[in-house]
């Protein structure tokens, strides 16, 4: 019941295709009525709940497809294929994205992991993916039902917005995706810390040795866990957050030169072949066939 109620509210407030501001930070509406096929992009720390329709994201080769039975969990920046190929006007995407709060969820796990019981204590050698799919309890249903309400009210926003962001990130840090997200934002976050720090240093040459010694693993060890979070290795994972990022910015307008030297990349030459290694075209016919990214949740 509370899942329709949460449907019809966006269905109310999302008027047309592409991306809608609910006034909450972080919180946004979406639709989408065209099939979009999968492209690359980078996923930040967001929750992505489906109230219509399906959507696909790709990590690594692995798919992930998610509807309104579970809604997707990105505990940290990952470079995915995303898309909504089955979208259509009888069949359209529907539903809300919510950006984690780096600050309120570290918060919110380290509460969590003080207090006796009240988490599973997951085994020393488990690093949970990055990327999880997570049914809809009556928690997060609840607390995304009660955030939504809120409606366009500036004061309601101003009052209650943080305390209902705050009670739905503590539904997710205690569902189906809690022990991914508590891996990324609680006490433990190695791995996390490492790819917020590649991923704010795309233009530089970082070393695994480098990321290992800052969170004072060996080189051995790090790569072990790095590719349990993530499913591709520390040089993989880097690249591919090169090429994701590039794309998005050839795809928003930004020359391919340009956008070579904004994610590292000293020659173009060997971009271009990355880049068609990658995705199967150079970044040219990319940039000429430019793919509808801005108005994709």
């Amino acid at each position: 019941m509370s899942k329709q109620k949460i449907k019809h509210l966006i269905e109310t407030r999302v008027k047309q295709n592409g991306l809608t501001a609910t006034g909450v930070k972080g919180v946004t509406l979406f639709k989408v009525t065209d099939p979009v096929p999968c492209v690359p992009v980078v996923y930040e720390p967001t929750v992505v709940a489906i109230v219509s329709g399906a959507k696909e994201a790709i990590l690594d080769g692995k798919t992930y497809i998610y509807d309104s039975s579970q809604y997707l969990c990105c505990a940290v920046s990952l470079p995915v294929e995303a898309g909504t190929p089955n979208a259509s006007l009888d069949n359209p995407l529907l539903g809300v994205s919510i950006t984690l709060d780096t600050r309120v969820m570290t918060e919110l796990s380290i509460e969590m992991e003080r207090t006796t019981g009240a988490i599973r204590k997951p085994k020393a050698t488990e690093v949970p993916q990055g990327l999880a799919l997570a049914n809809w309890d009556d928690a997060f249903t609840d607390a995304l039902l009660r955030l939504l309400q809120l409606g366009d009210d500036p004061a309601d926003i101003a009052v209650l917005g943080g305390s209902r962001l705050r009670e739905l990130y503590y539904a997710i840090l205690k569902g189906d995706a809690g022990q991914s997200a508590r891996r990324a934002f609680g006490v433990g976050n190695e791995i996390a810390r490492s790819i917020e720090y590649l991923s704010s240093h795309l233009d530089e040459t970082v070393t695994i040795d480098e990321l290992a010694a800052q969170v004072g693993m060996s080189r051995a060890v790090f790569h072990r866990k790095f590719k349990q979070a993530t499913t591709m290795s520390p040089i993989q994972f880097s690249k591919s957050l090169r090429l994701n990022n590039a794309a998005m910015k050839i795809a928003s307008g930004m020359t391919v030169n340009e956008a070579a030297l904004e994610v590292g990349y000293v020659s173009t030459s060997q971009f271009s072949r990355e880049f068609k290694r990658m995705y199967g075209q150079s970044p040219r016919q990319w940039s000429h066939g430019k793919q509808a990214l801005a108005g994709m949740p």
